[in-house]
């Protein structure tokens, strides 16, 4: 049997997860929270159940919940998307992100990805028949030269993939970068995908410019987000997707036969739950103060914390420690330490040279994170 995708092994999510369980290390590898949605939110799921929503939805989605979504879209960033031709729910927004890769990517069409990137783009693209062309953004600031990223343009590109706020750097996209990406959209005839699922997770008191608020850039692009992200949920795989009618029409088409519709009774909840702004405004100030705790309780642990401005993910610079490359240092730390990281080599095509960074997920209770921090200053590595 020929894979369609024979370079692909085993996730580097699943490779540290298993290390943290083989050598009981605490896990700050993989992007999970390791407290519980909101009770209300549960108890909501749970009536829906009861009450008999249990069968499939809509393939579109839930309309009380696409609806509460344009009404929060509108509050969020001054559009209001229509509900039945503009939004649909998904899979999470992985699936999401598969399914607008497939409506819009043709075999021969070239991708540009900002690397580092999540790992399900590049596997998306070659199902489809398309090309990735990764852009490295260089560390410690991660900042898009967007000169150089024109200069990856040929006439078979087709599509640019950028996450804001990006995972793993934690760094956010400016307004001088969302007018530059415009007008490498526009000027090129491009289409984007834009992953913002962690849009609600701000830092320091800075802006999230979605595409969503730039009515122009909107109607080249598809914009996905996650429910589980925003709602601690992501056992729950419940996301959606916005995009302009057209665009929905060609999503759609491949959303019906890859997934069709999802659980029925998160969707009634969040339609629900959502009425209430307050669900969701507050969510940057709870994962910033994580972030403070955690970077202020290892300022003597040798890691350096690059600048994180949004996501539940921070970098730590660990050449104060060792000069091994950072999946041995990740193993090695895991065993020696007890605590798991994330490499950020994975996240890219071609491995940078010189970097010595890790991923760390702060999504945790403040006990964990005092935890894994003492075990990090004590550590003799």
């Amino acid at each position: 049997m020929i894979s369609k995708l024979p370079e692909v092994g085993t996730s580097i999510f699943a490779v540290m997860t298993g290390l943290a369980q083989k050598y009981d290390a605490i896990n700050l590898a993989q992007g999970f929270p390791n407290f519980e949605p909101p009770q209300d939110l549960i108890t909501l799921v749970h009536d829906a159940m009861v009450s008999g929503h249990n069968q499939y939805a809509p393939m579109p989605g839930w309309l009380p919940l696409r609806q509460v979504i344009s009404h929060k879209i509108a509050r969020s960033y001054g559009y209001e998307p229509n509900p039945d031709t503009e939004i649909t729910i998904t899979a999470g927004a992985t699936q999401g992100l598969f399914c607008a890769i497939q409506a819009l990517v043709h075999p021969g069409d070239e991708v540009i990805v900002l690397e580092p990137a999540y790992d399900s783009y590049v596997p998306a693209i070659r199902l489809a028949g398309g090309i990735p062309i990764p852009y490295a953004l260089q560390a410690p600031d991660f900042q898009p030269d967007w000169d150089k990223i024109q200069g990856l343009i040929t006439s078979k590109t087709r599509v640019i993939i950028v996450n804001n706020p990006h995972n793993p750097t934690g760094r956010l996209l400016s307004k001088v970068d969302m007018a530059a990406l415009k007008r490498l959209v526009l000027e090129n005839d491009l289409y984007l995908i834009s992953d913002e699922v962690y849009e609600h997770l701000i830092f320091d008191g800075q802006t999230h410019h979605s595409v969503l608020a730039d009515p122009e850039l909107f109607q080249r692009s598809m914009v996905t987000f996650s429910f589980g992200k925003t709602f601690h949920a992501t056992g729950w795989k419940l996301g959606y997707i916005v995009c302009p009618e057209a665009l929905t029409k060609a999503f759609r088409l491949i959303h019906q036969f890859n997934v069709f519709s999802v659980f029925t009774p998160g969707q009634v909840a969040l339609a629900k739950y959502m009425q209430n702004p307050e669900v969701w405004e507050g969510l940057g100030a709870f994962y910033q103060s994580k972030r403070d705790f955690f970077y202020e309780a290892i300022q003597a642990s040798g890691f350096k914390p690059l600048p994180c401005e949004g996501t539940y993910f921070g970098l730590l610079d660990y050449s104060g420690l060792s000069v091994e490359d950072d999946l041995t240092f990740c193993r090695n730390y895991a065993e020696r330490c007890g605590v798991a990281f994330i490499p950020i080599s994975p996240f890219y095509s071609i491995k940078p040279e010189g970097q010595h960074i890790v991923r760390v997920c702060f999504a945790k209770t403040i006990p964990l994170l005092s935890q894994a921090a003492k075990a990090m200053v004590t550590a003799n590595y």
